[in-house]
């Protein structure tokens, strides 16, 4: 998914620079992943083969190995944060009633709601497990802080699903706590454990915060523009699924009262059958959605790279500005 755009990496090459690690991680994530009950191992597996860029470990390990070699502590909270991303994949595919998900059958559609729910529940208990072996009381608090977030903002996207008058404010406000809030706390956790002082695990944090929102803001836009083989789900699914995000929003601004009728009908019929996916498409094009929400997310890559320009160039700072450079350049 990731371009070669010509940086001194690419994600193959951070992948080889993190490679004995990443295979920790990995070792960590299928053997914390075996339950008493067959079902959770049996999807703990299926997750575990089913693809993925694991970029959050890979923000942690760098974070760290910019600060010191790779601890045991940090292969241990990589796994955590992985673990933590995936148990929010099964419950937001449960409440989205999502069918796809990288390419294969989403697990609540294998599993059953019920099922995948309890599974969620008990990766996310897991992983605090897990992360309790570090008796740090620190880490403990920055990752309960971080799961309060997430939920309270799949809360707030259900709380908006199907209006059409969500402000720009209102949607940075869930890529804050949905996504931006795990990226900044791999980044400050990579920095904890690497012995980094507090000054430095809040420039991680600033520096993981604003990549999360870059993220966000592309994965959004490619929701619209890219194509399924790519995006591992139905191009349109966010619309279709009630949710307004920035390319829309932004095109909204300027829409007719005709345009703003066709997007008000896929959010209440929930598919494309009055108005198809294209001319939805041609429409945020018109009003240059796209391209606006394209620029703000190059801002806040920017603010990303700003704070990594203030450390001293070594593999994993260069690994760490072409990561943002990636994020930004996906295919779409």
């Amino acid at each position: 998914m990731f371009s070669n755009i010509g940086q001194s990496f690419t994600f193959r090459e951070i992948l080889e620079l993190l490679r004995e690690d990443l295979e920790k991680v990995e070792r960590e994530i299928s053997l914390e992943s075996v339950a008493s009950v067959d079902a959770v191992t049996s999807i703990g597996q299926y997750l575990q083969t089913g693809g993925g860029k694991r970029l959050r470990p890979i923000l942690l390990l760098l974070s760290a190995r910019l600060f010191g070699p790779t601890s045991d502590s940090a292969i241990r909270l990589a796994a955590v944060v992985e673990m933590l991303h995936t148990a929010t994949l099964i419950h937001d595919d449960v409440i989205d009633f999502a069918k796809t998900r990288r390419g294969r059958p989403s697990i609540n559609v294998v599993w059953g709601n019920h099922t995948s729910v309890l599974a969620g529940d008990w990766l996310y208990m897991q992983a605090f497990q897990v992360a309790l072996r570090e008796r740090n009381f620190h880490v403990l608090d920055v990752l309960i802080g971080l799961t309060q977030d997430m939920v309270e903002g799949e809360l707030l996207q259900l709380e908006r699903i199907g209006k059409i008058d969500i402000s720009e404010a209102d949607y940075m406000e869930l890529v804050d706590r949905k996504t931006a809030s795990l990226f900044s706390v791999c980044s400050r956790l990579g920095t904890v454990v690497a012995g980094g002082d507090e000054a430095m695990e809040n420039k991680m944090g600033e520096f993981g915060w604003n990549l999360g929102i870059a993220f966000q803001l592309v994965d959004d836009v490619l929701d619209f523009t890219s194509r399924e083989k790519i995006l591992g789900k139905p191009v349109g699914n966010d619309l279709r699924e009630g949710k307004v995000t920035l390319p829309l929003i932004y095109a909204l601004k300027t829409a007719t009262a005709d345009e703003r009728a066709m997007i008000q009908g896929v959010l209440t019929d929930g598919n494309y059958e009055q108005a198809p996916f294209t001319q939805i498409l041609q429409m945020i094009h018109r009003h240059n959605g796209v391209e606006r929400a394209l620029e703000r997310a190059q801002d806040f890559t920017q603010k990303a790279r700003a704070v990594l320009a203030s450390f001293p160039e070594s593999p994993c700072q260069r690994a760490l500005l072409a990561v943002t450079e990636l994020v930004t350049d996906r295919d779409r």
